[in-house]
């Protein structure tokens, strides 16, 4: 069997929809599918989650709204008419929603974040599954929340991977049916209670599932030909990368490359399953396959994260940035859920490069009451993996260089604009 991924750029609008029903006609069976929500729904369904928990009911009704119209749009426009029994499951899914919303929040934003965004799947899968099945295309949907079950860390949870192997080896038996179709992102709890596994997490949703029922390959389909050595709205010169290694492709992630969930490629290492990633626009080209083949060569490759916060942490006292004191430092960090990008450590200061979230506010807080705090906002890190000095010259012209890092295969700055 195998298993395609499919993210919401290739399901944003209707023609997106029928776009997917031809690459799903061809696939080899037996297959599970697994889709994201809907364009930029995910976005929308956070602003919604925001007005919920502040209770701002006016601003939460139009918010509400616009998602309810932008997906019937897409279904009335794929079937005709809005007014068709294989669209009552979709509705169902809606007023559940509406129910939801009418619900007083609790205290727990993160908690109540999942249980909102949860529906931008739900509601993707059933317009789909639908419209596959009124096309001629048999699949039966699952809801993934019933068969991937995680711990309670909303936002970020955890998979429990025994119990999720017993059900997924019960759900897709292929027993009746050679096409699965489900959500990506989503869980759920013991007590089916909704989760998610972080953003972009559906990528993870295929490898879980790959890795379960030992597919023969995996695929994401994407609005790009395969990974390339850049992102092409930064870089124009970007080139397409025919081969990676699992490790290699672990790495890029790590260092915030938009190319796969940094947890996908575990699950498949594990079993030698290959990833393909390969394009939604043009599925016949072959794309970028990753496995645990290494590539005889690598071009450069450019990673480059905005709106980062270039930060420094002195102690007070002038107490030496022991281990024991890093391991603090670093333990606060967790408690906020603040990711590091870029960390390097003196004597007597620790430094760091961060996205600028919300949480930051309260990490410096914290740190305000014991040492000395000092941060750059709105700055860059450039990440140039298989780097040459003549790269490096070429890729900071133009830029100042606030602080710098290099390594055998990486060279990492953190710079601003010059201008």
């Amino acid at each position: 069997m195998q298993v395609s991924k499919f993210g919401g750029a290739s399901v944003k609008d209707a023609d997106s929809v029928r776009n997917l029903l031809k690459i799903v006609e061809q696939l080899d069976r037996p297959h599970v599918v697994v889709v994201s929500a809907m364009g930029k729904t995910t976005n929308s369904l956070e602003a919604l989650a925001e007005s919920y928990f502040s209770e701002k009911p006016d601003e939460m009704k139009e918010r509400f709204r616009l998602v309810k119209t932008y997906h019937e749009e897409i279904a009335g426009n794929l079937f005709g008419s809005l007014d068709v029994p294989d669209l009552i499951p979709f509705y169902d899914c809606l007023q559940s929603l509406e129910r939801r919303l009418d619900q007083i929040p609790s205290m727990h934003f993160d908690y109540e974040y999942d249980q909102i965004v949860s529906y931008g799947e739900l509601l993707s899968t059933l317009i789909i599954s639908a419209y596959l099945n009124h096309s001629g295309v048999q699949n039966t949907w699952v809801d993934i929340r019933q068969v991937l079950k995680t711990d309670d860390i909303y936002r970020a949870a955890n998979v429990n991977w025994d119990l999720t192997s017993r059900l997924m080896l019960e759900a897709f038996t292929f027993e009746g049916t050679s096409l699965y179709l489900t959500q990506g992102f989503l869980g759920g709890t013991i007590s089916n209670i909704s989760t998610t596994l972080g953003r972009e997490g559906s990528d993870y949703t295929a490898a879980i599932i790959g890795n379960v029922m030992d597919a023969g390959k995996v695929t994401v389909w994407k609005d790009v030909p395969g990974i390339l050595n850049a992102d092409p709205r930064i870089f124009p010169d970007a080139q397409k990368i025919d081969a990676l290694s699992y490790a290699e492709t672990i790495e890029l992630s790590y260092y915030g490359a938009q190319v796969i969930h940094p947890k996908t490629l575990k699950p498949l290492q594990n079993k030698k399953i290959p990833l393909f990633v390969k394009s939604f626009l043009n599925p016949q080209d072959e794309g970028t396959i990753i496995s645990g083949e290494n590539p005889s060569h690598l071009p450069p490759i450019y990673i480059l994260k905005r709106n980062q916060v270039f930060l420094t942490l002195s102690p007070r006292d002038y107490s030496f940035i022991t281990e024991n004191y890093l391991g603090r430092i670093l333990s606060i960090f967790g408690q906020y859920r603040v990711g590091i990008n870029l960390l390097q450590t003196s004597a007597l200061n620790f430094t760091a490069c961060v996205d600028n979230r919300k949480e930051l506010k309260s990490l410096l807080e914290n740190f305000m009451e014991t040492m000395v705090v000092r941060y750059n906002e709105n700055v860059d890190l450039l990440t140039i993996r298989h780097y040459t000095q003549e790269v490096i010259e070429e890729k900071l012209n133009g830029y100042t260089v606030i602080d710098s890092q290099i390594t055998r295969k990486n060279a990492r700055f953190v710079i601003y604009e010059a201008s």
